[in-house]
Order: structure tokens, then C-alpha cells, then sequence
């Protein structure tokens, strides 16, 4: 599961650099626009991700 959020979490930052360096938001180009069933679903996904790896900060490293 922490690999699943991590990867939806990259998902969410790559996208969210190309808005800000180019305008351009793939999700929304794929899926049919921002508003479009589709993209919402997966922005709604990928914040679910965010949330859940805030956990990630609150975790103890293990001591190797």
C-alpha cells in the first residue's frame, strides 16, 4: 500500500509541475478536462495518496 500512495504522490507532483512550468495539465488532456468524471476521480485518488503518506513522516526510521 505505501508503494501504491508513493507512486500515486509522484503521479500528483509531475503533474502538478507541468501546470506550473507549462500550463499544462495532463490528467485533465487525457481523461477529457478538469471537470470530466474521469480526472476527478483520479485527483480525488492521488489527494487520498497525499494524505496517506503523511504517515510516512510520522513513521520511525528503522535503525539499520
Amino acid at each position: 500500500m505505501d508503494r501504491v500512495a508513493l507512486v500515486l504522490v509522484i503521479i500528483g507532483a509531475i503533474n502538478w509541475g507541468l501546470i506550473g512550468f507549462f500550463g499544462f495539465d495532463l490528467i485533465a488532456s487525457i481523461f477529457g478536462g478538469q471537470l470530466a468524471t474521469v480526472s476527478r476521480i483520479i485527483y480525488g485518488i492521488v489527494g487520498l495518496a497525499g494524505i496517506y503518506s503523511i504517515s510516512f513522516l510520522l513513521k520511525e526510521r528503522e535503525k539499520v
